[in-house]
């Protein structure tokens, strides 16, 4: 098997009203689909993405009543979303601050600038400037930009207790591990 990079990413959101506000109406992702999971019938699937739905742009949600996250291990911690440059990064930070969220510093990780930020949920998210490169698809209807939209998923930071298993699945299928020391995040 080859893998080329982050298809999509599944997510929990106990709150899917606040969910669709906020991944549609503050980040100005485009609602693709909205349909049920298909082991329990009862939960919605959210499904955001780029203007296109572009392999690689998809994040989604289960709508199941959940505690908010615990931190801890065995886990995603940080969920990462790609934006076209620095300046989209202030205009993320401005953004994000004036509506009242959970807002960290621009910060540079792995030679990258990055924004790391809360969902209304709890959920950690981070953007990630990827100079622009590579295309996009914008999304007319957003209100957000075309500039400064999400441009796709980034890294995804996954926290465990025992690297050694992960690790070897990962980087046998040739995909980027960083290690680092538990905490950190």
């Amino acid at each position: 098997m080859q893998l080329t990079g982050i298809h999509h990413l599944t997510a929990i959101s106990a709150n899917p009203r606040d969910n669709l506000a906020f991944y549609t109406g503050m980040l100005g992702m485009r609602l693709v689909k909205k349909t049920v999971n298909q082991d329990d019938v009862s939960a919605y699937h959210l499904f955001y993405a780029d203007g296109k739905a572009n392999p690689g742009t998809d994040l989604t949600f289960f709508d199941f009543p959940a505690a908010p996250e615990r931190r801890g291990a065995n886990s995603i911690s940080r969920t990462g979303l790609r934006v076209g440059g620095e300046k989209s990064l202030g205009y993320w930070k401005d953004r994000l601050v004036k509506a009242g969220g959970h807002v960290g510093d621009v910060t540079e990780v792995d030679g990258r600038l990055t924004l790391p930020f809360e969902d209304s949920e709890g959920q950690r998210l981070v953007l990630v400037d990827d100079s622009g490169v590579g295309e996009a698809s914008p999304w007319e209807k957003s209100n957000v930009p075309a500039e400064h939209q999400i441009r796709g998923l980034g890294p995804i930071m996954l926290s465990v207790h025992d690297l050694s298993r992960t690790a070897a699945v990962l980087t046998a299928e040739g995909v980027h591990v960083r290690l680092q020391p538990a905490g950190c995040d």
